[in-house]
């Protein structure tokens, strides 16, 4: 590594690439170092889906819908596919629906709930038996992981001035310098986006964080002719998201979820699908948490998902060409752990499933206070 920066980031995943962002935003001369050769985690392994409609109301909707727009401004600059196709949750029963209504009744948000007959025309790829309405959103837009993982980086250092060290490892932080496997190199902070990494580099702070182990397994098709028009959540999905906590039947319809489908609460199952420029769909996906949790995978868990989406989807001749897990930090109340390990250190992490979704707005308003606290301090 060369000559010294304002701030170094550890981590080429979304949310180092959006705290780098913001920080070169500042003026600042800005390095991230990512030890692989190309980020590799959580961050390449998700739907895509820049999600703002399953954030609860309040402060995480409104830094989603933050963050949505820095996205919008990002996607096109850098010449990344994007498709603001929105998002349509299935009810394909009484309770499902209802608890559909009561969350557009908010007016919150921009989103409608639409009869079986207009979710058929708008969307023919939804089954039409059993159907009974849809919760239509504008407001999402679908990106494909793989690629603005891999290309954001080009596009930083070219637009924002941002130095790249890839394949190498940072080994610690002291007084103003960051140790590295290729050398040693000046830098007044140092900001630690590496996911479920982050014990590595701030051991203690990730023991007091709180944070859990979050194992999801998810699949892709081959690529399919047919456009599903937008991206779809059927209705495990509302249990699911914080957005649809406060709807007063959720608790019925949670009840009856662990009745007639128990085997989908245990593994965490919710089901939904997206479609990539290719016209790959994206399937997902489980959730098991723990420090424990296995490398193999449970095909059970697949069969599962895939019995799931076809009973809300039309996919005929479904292929899946890749299968894998991800795994990510996530706190069992917080939407994001921000800590101080040392001073000019800042750690970011426990985003969970919703790192796509807040990344931009959260790395916004982190480097705000980080850069604003002249003090330093050890506190979170």
């Amino acid at each position: 590594m060369s000559a010294g920066y304002d701030a170094v980031v550890v981590g080429a995943g979304v949310l180092g690439l959006a705290h780098a962002y913001h920080l070169a935003r500042r003026g600042l001369r800005v390095a991230v170092v990512e030890r692989h050769p190309a980020a590799r985690g959580a961050s390449v392994r998700n739907f895509g889906m820049l999600w703002p409609v399953g954030q609860p109301a309040g402060e995480r909707y409104e830094l989603a819908r933050r963050s949505l727009d820095v996205w919008r401004d990002v996607l096109p600059d850098a010449g990344l596919w994007h498709d603001p196709c929105g998002s349509l949750h299935v009810a394909r029963h009484a309770d499902e629906e209802q608890v559909l209504r009561e969350f557009a009744a908010v007016g919150d948000r921009p989103c409608e709930v639409l009869n079986a007959a207009e979710v058929v025309r708008r969307f023919p790829a939804v089954r039409t038996d059993g159907l009974r309405a849809g919760l239509f959103s504008s407001t999402e837009t679908c990106v494909d992981p793989r690629q603005v993982i891999a290309e954001l980086p080009a596009y930083l250092a070219r637009r924002h001035g941002v130095a790249f060290h890839f394949g190498t490892t940072v080994l610690g932080y002291e007084a103003g310098r960051v140790a590295t496997t290729g050398g040693s190199v000046a830098a007044n902070r140092l900001v630690i986006c590496t996911g479920e990494d982050f014990r590595d580099l701030a051991p203690q702070a990730f023991a007091e964080s709180g944070l859990v182990r979050c194992k999801l397994q998810m699949m892709r098709s081959a690529p399919r002719r047919e456009r599903l028009g937008t991206m779809l959540a059927g209705g495990l999905t509302l249990r699911h998201y914080g957005g649809f906590a406060a709807c007063p039947t959720l608790p019925a319809v949670a009840a009856r979820f662990d009745a007639e489908l128990p085997e989908y609460g245990r593994h965490g199952i919710h089901v939904m699908a997206s479609q990539n420029e290719a016209g790959e769909v994206v399937i997902g996906d489980s959730h098991h948490y723990g420090d424990a949790v296995s490398p193999f995978d449970d095909p059970r868990v697949d069969d599962l998902i895939l019995d799931y989406l076809r009973g809300f989807l039309n996919l005929p001749g479904l292929t899946i060409a890749a299968r894998w897990h991800g795994v990510y930090a996530k706190h069992p109340t917080a939407a994001w752990v921000a800590a101080r390990p040392a001073p000019g250190v800042l750690a970011v992490t426990g985003v969970g499933g919703a790192g796509m979704t807040l990344s931009f707005g959260l790395a916004e308003r982190t480097v705000t206070e980080f850069l604003g606290d002249s003090g330093m301090t050890n506190d979170e």
